[in-house]
């Protein structure tokens, strides 16, 4: 009867995945259950200094509309989307960034520095990193065309504030905000900003850290590999909707500009980055040219 593999024979095991990936750049979308619920947050904050000392060179970029949905109500404000994406006026606005550059980044920066790590939080504006444009207007249920108001998309991204700090030993940490050419300031997906930075970086991997187990079929059933014309299709069917949407995009995006591999996984199960990286199961779905 075959034993289960000591502690030592995981740790061995482990090698060729660190040997594969060391110096290699690793984008981590992180957000979810996975932000709000604090011995989820230490697991994943221990794989990513784990990453680091290791070798690779782990990016985040964290979204917050849980935090940011609670600051609006204490406002006084009440959240409006319009097909998943937070319809954003001024004073909206104003609380999005107070709440993703001012408190969610310097959070998670500091949370890495005191288990260990050093991160340096950076929004689309330092450096110019990120340059934004207006997102298009969308459809309603009923067919009307709603301006999302200062909703972005990504126009470009610049890498060179990120290779500073990697060079640095940082793990940079990035806020989904940016501004376009005359100064305005956006609030953008952060999948979608995952996935820009991940083809900015041509990074060997993108991982998005999801509340579900990851892409799954209509029996419920996960799917754990997936080609492009793969997504495509269960796009086409409806199978991929709702909120998996922007993760697939942002995974078809990193891999049109020559990532490797990306991933969805279940970032609500502990040290799930890590079995997905240095495991030969693995965990979720994983997208491939």
């Amino acid at each position: 009867m075959a034993t289960a593999p000591s502690r030592a024979e995981i740790i061995i095991g482990a090698l060729p995945f660190i040997r594969d990936f060391s110096g290699k750049t690793v984008v981590v979308k992180y957000g979810g259950n996975a932000m709000v619920d604090r011995e989820l947050t230490t697991a994943v904050i221990q794989d990513l200094i784990l990453m680091r000392l290791v070798g690779m060179q782990p990016v985040v970029v964290h979204g917050g509309g849980p935090q940011i949905d609670q600051a609006m109500k204490t406002s006084g404000m009440q959240p409006r989307f319009a097909q998943g994406l937070r319809i954003t006026d001024a004073d909206t606005m104003r609380i999005v960034e107070r709440v993703l550059v001012g408190e969610i980044n310097q959070e998670i920066v500091a949370w890495i520095q005191r288990l260990g790590g050093a991160a340096i939080g950076l929004s689309g504006k330092d450096g110019g990193l990120i340059q934004a444009r207006k997102a298009a207007p969308v459809k309603a249920p009923d067919g009307q065309l709603v301006d999302l108001g200062l909703v972005g998309d990504v126009a470009r991204v610049d890498p060179r504030p990120i290779r500073t700090l990697q060079e640095a030993g940082y793990i940079p940490v990035v806020a989904p905000t940016a501004g376009d050419e005359t100064g305005a300031t956006y609030n953008i997906n952060a999948d979608l900003v995952a996935g820009e930075v991940a083809a900015a970086l041509v990074a060997e991997k993108l991982v998005l850290l999801t509340d579900t187990d990851g892409i799954l079929d209509r029996q419920g059933r996960l799917l754990s590999t997936l080609t492009r014309q793969d997504v495509e299709r269960l796009m086409a069917d409806g199978t991929i909707n709702r909120g998996m949407l922007p993760k697939v995009q942002a995974c078809l995006t990193a891999l049109k500009a020559g990532v490797r591999k990306t991933h969805i996984i279940n970032g609500t199960r502990q040290h799930a980055l890590i079995e997905e990286l240095l495991t030969p199961e693995g965990v979720g779905t994983e997208i491939v040219a």
